[in-house]
């Protein structure tokens, strides 16, 4: 079984306060784009797990997909299973590239071993493997709330649109950008923000991440000025960053010196 985790997108990240739970609330729309991943999941006498494309350190242990194949042989009876994934999805760069590793393989195990898990049930358990994984259970455009594990699916026409995708290398330290964030800078519900056309969207979605980080990393914020520049409609950073996207109406150009660049028709 081959399958292709996808990245996701932030359109408009609204940090609205600390929970007492330690996290934070929050409202965005989730949006899953053409950039994958790729995980072959296979049945096989004894456990494997071998890893390709952009590399990172990590314990065997520690990568999402081990983790989401250890929480289902908990959950479940499930064989020995061999797994490779090819990463071209950067690592820590807001796009969710691990979260849509560890979704996709309990959905790959759920098929492959005819288990029969709902959406709820694997929402569920994605959940416990972190806050953007149920996300990836449905393929739909959704708005996340809570502290990003309340969905909701939202009509969102992106069709024809080009998607232009920068990941500077730049990694953002998630706990850092969190304590340094200023609170709030949306005024109205992105959920109302977005069923506007995508024209107004510059004015009125914002990322409440990007007034610290762009602090932090200018290069960052004149990255997303050279997309606005190229033409773009609306361009954001997305989660904490360090990726940068715009979208366009017509395919934009390609910039230079990126480590990581995409263009992709939404």
């Amino acid at each position: 079984m081959i399958l292709f985790p996808p990245a996701k997108i932030n359109l408009g990240l609204n940090i609205l306060n600390k929970r007492h739970d330690g996290f934070h609330e929050l409202e965005t729309v989730l949006l899953q784009i053409p950039v994958n991943d790729v995980l072959e999941i296979l049945p096989a006498g004894k456990f494997s797990f071998h890893q390709s494309g952009l590399q990172f350190e990590q314990e065997q242990e520690s990568n999402l997909v081990v983790k989401a194949y250890r929480l289902l042989q908990k959950n479940c009876d499930i064989p020995e299973t061999s797994f490779h994934l090819l990463k071209n999805i950067p690592v820590g760069a807001g796009l969710g590239g691990g979260s849509a590793d560890a979704t996709y393989t309990l959905l790959g195990l759920n098929t492959l071993y005819n288990l029969n898990l709902s959406s709820a049930e694997l929402q569920n358990l994605s959940g416990q493997l972190g806050s953007d994984c149920p996300c990836f259970v449905n393929k739909q455009p959704q708005i996340a709330t809570g502290r990003g594990d309340v969905l909701e699916p939202v009509e969102l026409n992106l069709q024809g649109c080009y998607l232009k995708l920068i990941n500077p290398g730049i990694h953002i330290n998630t706990t850092q950008a969190y304590s340094e964030i200023e609170l709030p800078k949306q005024t109205e519900s992105i959920h109302k923000v977005i069923s506007r056309p995508i024209e107004e969207w510059k004015s009125n979605l914002f990322n409440s991440f990007e007034t610290s980080v762009f602090k932090n990393y200018p290069e960052l914020e004149k990255l997303k000025t050279s997309l606005y520049n190229q033409g773009a409609l609306y361009a954001s950073m997305t989660g904490s960053g360090s990726s940068i996207y715009g979208i366009y109406m017509d395919e934009p150009g390609k910039s230079t010196g990126n480590l990581f660049e995409r263009i992709v028709q939404l």
